[in-house]
């Protein structure tokens, strides 16, 4: 009944955060213009509340929205399920279909994780001190590939899941025109896995963003400049996102 009540509490202080300021929502939809567009279908990989799914609307996408929280695909089903253009799939994706274990922040659900290496990489690391994954569950995974496939080539896929980066990417041999995943500056090593299975897959043009800045603040790059910009950061930066184009 506890981890039930910091669940929702959980997701509500989410919801706040990513729903509650009317400029950060015009800011994510200018930034992902520059990737979506109307009637465009959007992979979101590690939706959490749905803050992106509801900007790629806004731009006219169709979004599959993949979250393997049970708490937090009921709130997407609540949030979306009328939306006959967003499909909610309660799985997360790797490299191969299956299961894994998730391990569930219950206070801050947007750090919940199947990587047991991410878990390990924060313990002491400034940041992220007080964070505690007590609950675990079984969820299905599914691919990139089986879900194109399934629904079609993504015109862009957003990645999210907080160290499990490459193995997501593992699962994708048909590279849509663009992605962006989440790095942290303390697994710098799965940074550098996804930035150069993004180039094996045929990639060569990557930018990154810090945080939630919604700004790039690398120019134009190729994969070994973006690998040794993540390797300069601070470990103050903490986190962000490098978006890999085809061209």
């Amino acid at each position: 009944m506890f981890d039930s009540v910091r669940a929702a509490r959980g997701v509500i202080r989410s919801l706040g955060i990513y729903y509650g300021d009317r400029r950060r929502r015009a800011a994510l939809t200018a930034h992902y213009a520059r990737f979506v567009s109307s009637g465009d279908l959007v992979f979101d990989i590690g939706s959490h509340v749905g803050d992106r799914v509801a900007a790629f609307r806004r731009l006219g996408a169709r979004v599959v929205a993949v979250e393997p929280q049970p708490a937090l695909a009921r709130t997407l089903r609540l949030l979306y399920g009328r939306d006959r253009a967003v499909t909610v799939l309660e799985s997360a994706a790797g490299r191969a279909p299956g299961v894994v274990t998730l391990r569930v922040n219950l206070d801050n659900p947007t750090v919940s994780t199947a990587s047991e290496a991410f878990i390990a990489a924060s313990r002491g690391a400034p940041g992220w001190e007080g964070q505690q994954w007590g609950a675990a569950v079984e969820v299905p995974v599914t691919t990139l590939d089986a879900l194109i496939a399934r629904f079609g080539v993504p015109r862009f896929v957003k990645i999210d899941v907080e160290g499990w980066e490459a193995e997501v990417l593992a699962g994708l041999k048909a590279p849509p025109p663009a992605l962006s995943f989440e790095f942290t500056t303390i697994q710098r090593g799965v940074a550098a896995a996804g930035i150069a299975r993004c180039a094996a897959l045929g990639y060569r043009v990557f930018q990154a963003s810090l945080g939630e800045s919604l700004a790039f603040a690398q120019q134009q790059s190729d994969a070994e400049g973006i690998a040794g910009w993540v390797m300069a950061l601070p470990a103050a930066a903490n986190s962000g996102d490098i978006y890999a184009m085809l061209g």
